[in-house]
């Protein structure tokens, strides 16, 4: 059974930063391509950051320069730091492994039906 677990999310002021972590069980973590996606009421949910099992990274163009994705494979948590933030990052944030041969053939749908709660993310003055 996979377990995805978010935290990190708060309340902070345009231009602020935050960490969010996502701690991972029952899957073999090392080998997944990780990503974390976030999600605002009456949108779908969006594919923020991805990373490889080999450190490989890339983002939406939204966020690029902004945030990093990076992972910890002996503590099986992915983060996503997030730096010069804007209220249009306000969203739920979610992780999950993506699908691998569709990630390297440019799909990229995510691998595990049990989404964690998320963590809430509110950008305001």
């Amino acid at each position: 059974q996979v377990q995805l677990v978010e935290s990190g999310g708060e309340l902070v002021q345009p231009g602020g930063s935050l960490r969010l972590s996502c701690a991972a069980s029952g899957l073999i973590f090392s080998i997944e391509v990780m990503g974390w996606y976030r999600q605002t009421p009456g949108k779908q949910r969006e594919l923020v950051a991805t990373i490889t099992s080999g450190g490989r990274t890339n983002y939406a163009d939204s966020v690029k320069g902004r945030f990093a994705i990076s992972r910890d494979n002996a503590k099986n948590t992915v983060y996503l730091q997030m730096n010069s933030l804007k209220p249009e990052d306000t969203a739920v944030y979610y992780c999950n492994a993506l699908r691998t041969s569709a990630y390297y053939s440019g799909r990229y749908y995510p691998k595990y039906d049990n989404w964690g709660q998320g963590t809430r993310v509110t950008v305001s003055s």
